[in-house]
C-alpha cells in the first residue's frame, strides 16, 4: 500500500514543491492550509488547518485518517518568518511566531501519534531552518522558534523509540519562495536607534531568498529520508557556505563566529 504523508502548509512554497514531487513518486499526499478553498487547482488534497488552534489540528488529523486509516508520514512544514530588532517587536508577534514555528507543531505531532502508536510505525520530520542554529540580527526571535523546535526534537525522538516512530529535522538554508512576502516585518522606525542597519538588513535577507535555491532540492532530499529506514537527528539543505556556518559555529571561539556574522550582515 502507498504510504500517505500530509504536510502541513502544503499549499505554497516548500510544502508545495514537497507535496508534488512526493506525489510522483507514488505517495499519497494531503497538504493543508488556512483556506484551501484558495488552491482548487493544487495536484494533491488540501485540508483545512490553523496550526495554532488545537480543535482545527485535531479536525484535520481525523480527516485524513477517516479517508484513509493511517498516516505514514507527518512533515511539519508549516511556518511563519518574522524580522525586527527583539526590543522594537511587540510581545504578542513574538507569542504568535512561537504559536506557529514551535507550539503548532508539536501539537500536531501529539495530535498525530497515537495513530502512529497503534500501527506501530511513523516518520515525523519537522521543517526548522539553518537559521535554528544561530541567533540571527533581526531575525532572533525566527532563529529562537525554529532552534527550538531543533531541539524538542532531540528528546521527541528518545522518548518515541519504543513505538517504531521516527523523528527529524530539515533545516534549510534560503529557497526560492514566497516566504518574504508572508513574514512579519516590524517597521523600521523614523526615530529607531535601529533604523539604518535594520533597514539595510531587510533588503539583505529578502535578496538572499530571491536569490536562493530551488524548493525541488529540499523536495528530493525529504523523499530520500523516507526511503531511509533509520533517519538522523538532524539534516541541512541548502548552499555549501549555509550549511558550513553550522560546522563553523561548533569550531570557532564564540567571539571570532559573531564577528563572522557581522561582516556578513555589514553590522
Amino acid at each position: 500500500m502507498s504510504k500517505v504523508v500530509l504536510i502541513t502548509g502544503g499549499s505554497s512554497g516548500i510544502g508545495k514543491s514537497v507535496g508534488e514531487f512526493l506525489k510522483t513518486k507514488g505517495f499519497v499526499v494531503y497538504g493543508t492550509s488556512r483556506n484551501p478553498d484558495k488552491y482548487p487547482d493544487s495536484k494533491f488534497p488540501i485540508v483545512a488547518l490553523d496550526v495554532t488552534k488545537t480543535e482545527s489540528i485535531k479536525s484535520c488529523i481525523a480527516e485524513v485518517l477517516k479517508l484513509e486509516n493511517k498516516i505514514d508520514v507527518l512533515i511539519n512544514n508549516a511556518g511563519a518568518g518574522i524580522t525586527g530588532p527583539v526590543e522594537e517587536i511587540p510581545d504578542e508577534e513574538i507569542k504568535r511566531n512561537f504559536e506557529t514555528n514551535f507550539f503548532g507543531p508539536i501539537n500536531v505531532i501529539k495530535a498525530v501519534l497515537p495513530s502512529m502508536r497503534s500501527q506501530n510505525s511513523g516518520l515525523i520530520i519537522n521543517i526548522t531552518s539553518i537559521a535554528g542554529y544561530m541567533g540571527l540580527p533581526f531575525r532572533g526571535v525566527y532563529s529562537a522558534s525554529k532552534g527550538a523546535l531543533e531541539l524538542i526534537t532531540e528528546a521527541f525522538r528518545m522518548e518515541l523509540k519504543d513505538f517504531n516512530i521516527e523523528m527529524t529535522n530539515v533545516a534549510p538554508g534560503d529557497f526560492a519562495t514566497n516566504i518574504a512576502a508572508g513574514r512579519y516585518h516590524a517597521p523600521v522606525l523614523e526615530d529607531s536607534p535601529y533604523k539604518e542597519k535594520y533597514g539595510h538588513s531587510l533588503k539583505t535577507m529578502d535578496a538572499h531568498v530571491d536569490e536562493g535555491g530551488d524548493p525541488n532540492e529540499m523536495a528530493k532530499a525529504i523523499y530520500n529520508i523516507i526511503q531511509t529506514s533509520k533517519p538522523k537527528i538532524h539534516y541541512k539543505v541548502g548552499a555549501f557556505m549555509q550549511k558550513f556556518s553550522v560546522v563553523l559555529k561548533r569550531i570557532l571561539p564564540d567571539k571570532v563566529y559573531e564577528k563572522m556574522l557581522m561582516k556578513h550582515y555589514e553590522l
